[in-house]
């Protein structure tokens, strides 16, 4: 999920939709809101978050370090004037990128990935037994071979191996893949998505590598 800070209503609603049509979730706050939001909520929520946007507010500049007091992703500002004084004050507050407009949402899903990679030391995939996923938003591989899943199931995937070796509940991938404001999407979806992987990787393999327990999440790990 991508989290939106901007006190203008016109600029939220655009970037909801643009991230919509890639199949990312996104949530939105003006300033104030988001300062309130990201002192209080709960663990679970901030962990769903893939990377901030900060754009436009009154109270932006002092938004990226109380970030950091609750969360590693990355903090990316979108600068609508494009001035050294202005991209200065950014980097300045604590933001880890700052990047002008117009810019498509895909870069800023790129450039939130690199920062990540940066700050794991990590390549631009994961390897867990023979799956092979990737952090561009590319088709998992399995034994080199492309595994092309639909979007949620691609996304699901992703989410149970970033957390490789910890059991995650139904309502964290939920967060994670619808975002955590979405009231329009039952949790009991991600069952089905669930149910519809562990068969393909159950072909694919010859075994299903998601541990499910009721009440505690599911798994997913490699000996």
């Amino acid at each position: 999920m991508i989290v939106v800070v901007d006190d203008r209503q016109l600029v939220k609603d655009g970037y909801t939709s643009l991230f919509g049509r890639e199949g990312v979730p996104s949530a939105s706050f003006d300033s104030i809101e988001f300062g309130e939001w990201v002192n209080t909520a709960a663990d679970s929520d901030l962990e769903a978050v893939e990377a901030f946007l900060i754009g436009q507010g009154a109270q932006t500049l002092g938004l990226p370090r109380a970030i950091r007091d609750r969360s590693q992703a990355p903090v990316i500002a979108v600068s609508d004037t494009p001035s050294l004084e202005s991209t200065l004050a950014f980097f300045d507050s604590g933001v880890d990128d700052v990047v002008r407009k117009p810019i498509h949402p895909r870069e800023i899903l790129a450039r939130a990935a690199a920062i990540r990679r940066r700050l794991k030391t990590l390549t631009n995939h994961i390897d867990i037994g023979p799956i092979r996923i990737f952090s561009d938003g590319r088709d998992p591989e399995i034994e080199n071979q492309t595994f092309a899943l639909p979007r949620r199931e691609r996304r699901i995937l992703e989410y149970l191996v970033a957390n490789r070796g910890r059991r995650v509940t139904k309502q964290q991938i939920f967060n994670a893949i619808y975002g955590i404001f979405d009231e329009d999407v039952e949790e009991n979806v991600v069952e089905s998505h669930i149910s519809k992987l562990r068969k393909k990787l159950r072909k694919r393999l010859g075994f299903d590598p998601i541990d499910s327990k009721r009440f505690l999440g599911y798994l997913i790990d490699w000996n």
